[in-house]
C-alpha cells in the first residue's frame, strides 16, 4: 500500500507553506485545558521552519461553531502555540469553522485559503475523515503533502490491518453499537478476542448485530439513578434491579478482562468501560488502562475517553501508540477511505 507522499519530500525553502494541523483543544475559563494535540502538530511545524520555509500559516478547526463566536476563537491556542514554538514566520490562522464553506467543502472557502501559499500540508489525522475545504478542498489547489504526524498515524493504526502478533485483543466501549459498528465488524473478525464495555454490551445482550460472540460483562457496578453520588452496589451483569443502571464494569469483569488484555501481543481499545468521569464509576476503564499497559505487544489505544484515561492516569508512555483521531481512526481501520489523505498524491 503506497502512502500518500510525505512532507519530507517537499522543497520548502523560501516557499510560503499551509500547514492543516488538529487544534482542536478543550479550553476551560478561555485557556486550553490540554495542550496534548498541540504538542502533536509540534514536528511538522519545526521541520518546514527547520528547512528554511519562508512563512506558515497553520489553521485547524475549533469546536463546531455554526460561523463566526467568539467563545470558539483560535487566540488561546495560538498563544499557546507561539509559547511553544517562538518563530515570526508562523501565523496561526482563524478557525477554519467561522467560514460556513469550511464543511461544505466550498472550492471558494479552499481558494481563499491557498491564496498566496505555494504548498499544502495536511497534517489533521483527526478531520482525515472530513472532506472539508481546509482538509480535501486545498489539496486540488496546492501541491499537497501528508504531515508527519499523519504519516505516523497511517503507519502505526495500519499496522492493525496486517498481519499482527496474536493473541489480538479488540476492547471497545462507550454508547452505542452503532457508532463503532464498521470497526467491531471489521477489525472484530480478525481479533482473537473482543471485550466490549460500557452501554453498548447492554446493546448487545439484548441484540447481537456482530458475526461473532463478543465477551461482555459478567457483573457492573450499578447505581440507583445517573447521579455521581447515587446509592451503587456490585450485581450480575443480568441481574440489575428494577429501574437500576450499571454505570461500571464490575471487579470480577475487570479481573478476566485486564487478564485476556495482559495476555495478548497485540491490542487496540476505544471507548471508556463506565462513566469514567466520575471517579466511583471508573474502576473498569482504569483496569482496562493499566492492562493495556501492561500488555507486552503492540499496543494502540484510539478515541477522547480512552486516551484521557491513558494520560491522566500517566501511561501514555507504556503504550505503543496513542491516537488523536477517534472517528478518523475508527474509519481507517473500519477500511474506509479517507478524504484528507486520499487527496494528497501517493509517492
Amino acid at each position: 500500500m503506497h502512502g500518500p507522499r510525505s512532507v519530507r519530500e517537499a522543497e520548502v525553502a523560501g516557499k510560503r507553506v499551509l500547514v492543516r494541523s488538529d487544534l482542536n483543544v478543550p479550553l476551560e475559563d478561555g485557556e486550553v485545558a490540554d495542550d496534548t494535540r498541540i504538542r502533536a502538530s509540534l514536528p511538522t511545524l519545526r521541520h518546514l521552519l527547520e528547512r528554511d520555509a519562508a512563512h506558515v500559516a497553520v489553521c485547524s478547526h475549533l469546536g463546531r461553531p455554526k460561523g463566526p463566536d467568539p467563545a470558539f476563537a483560535i487566540a488561546p491556542v495560538a498563544a499557546r502555540l507561539r509559547e511553544l514554538v517562538d518563530d515570526e514566520r508562523l501565523a496561526v490562522l482563524e478557525n477554519t469553522r467561522f467560514d460556513p464553506g469550511e464543511t461544505s467543502n466550498d472550492p471558494e472557502s479552499a481558494k481563499r485559503l491557498a491564496q498566496g501559499l505555494d504548498l499544502f500540508v495536511n497534517d489533521a489525522f483527526g478531520s482525515a475523515h472530513r472532506a472539508h475545504a481546509s482538509t480535501e478542498g486545498v489539496a486540488h489547489l496546492l501541491p499537497a503533502y501528508a504531515g508527519l504526524l499523519l504519516e505516523q498515524e497511517l503507519e502505526m493504526l495500519g499496522r492493525l490491518l496486517g498481519e499482527v502478533e496474536r493473541p489480538f485483543v479488540l476492547v471497545a466501549g462507550g454508547a452505542k453499537v452503532d457508532d463503532k459498528l464498521g470497526v467491531l465488524v471489521s477489525l472484530g473478525r480478525r481479533a482473537d478476542s473482543v471485550l466490549v464495555g460500557g452501554k453498548m454490551a447492554e446493546q448487545l445482550r439484548d441484540e447481537n448485530p456482530l458475526p461473532y460472540e463478543a465477551e461482555v460483562p459478567s457483573d457492573v457496578v450499578a447505581a440507583a439513578a445517573f447521579e455521581e453520588d447515587a446509592e451503587s452496589r456490585v450485581t450480575p451483569y443480568d441481574d440489575l434491579p428494577e429501574g437500576w443502571l450499571g454505570l461500571d464494569i464490575g471487579p470480577e469483569t475487570c479481573e478476566r478482562f485486564a487478564a485476556l488484555i495482559r495476555a495478548a501481543r497485540t491490542v487496540f481499545w476505544n471507548g471508556p468501560m463506565g462513566v469514567f468521569e466520575w471517579s466511583r464509576f471508573a474502576g473498569g476503564t482504569t483496569a482496562v488502562a493499566r492492562a493495556v499497559a501492561d500488555a507486552d505487544g503492540f499496543t494502540v489505544v484510539g478515541g477522547g475517553d480512552s486516551v484521557r484515561a491513558v494520560q491522566e492516569l500517566g501511561l501514555a508512555d507504556r503504550i505503543s501508540w496513542v491516537s488523536t483521531g477517534g472517528g478518523a481512526s475508527l474509519e481507517l481501520l473500519e477500511g474506509k477511505k479517507l478524504p484528507g489523505v486520499v487527496a494528497i498524491p501517493t509517492s
